[in-house]
């Protein structure tokens, strides 16, 4: 069973979107701040450009917000 996102209240599609890996950061880090989470989209972002692989950017992003 996989553990809940820390903000299961934020929504990210991703499915059918560009997957281009500065796309998925900036609509992750959008929906945070949409959600009023400002200070977690600003850590997101930071923890996802020190990612070192695309793989590592996908699993923070699913950690932190309901992926779809």
């Amino acid at each position: 069973m996989s553990e809940a996102p820390q903000y299961p209240d934020v929504e990210v599609r991703l499915t059918g979107e560009d997957g281009n890996v500065y796309s998925v950061i900036g609509r992750v880090q959008q929906a945070l701040r949409r959600a009023g989470h400002r200070e977690a989209a600003t850590e997101f972002s930071q923890a996802a450009r020190r990612s070192g692989s695309y793989d590592e950017v996908l699993q923070l992003a699913m950690r932190t917000v309901d992926v779809s």
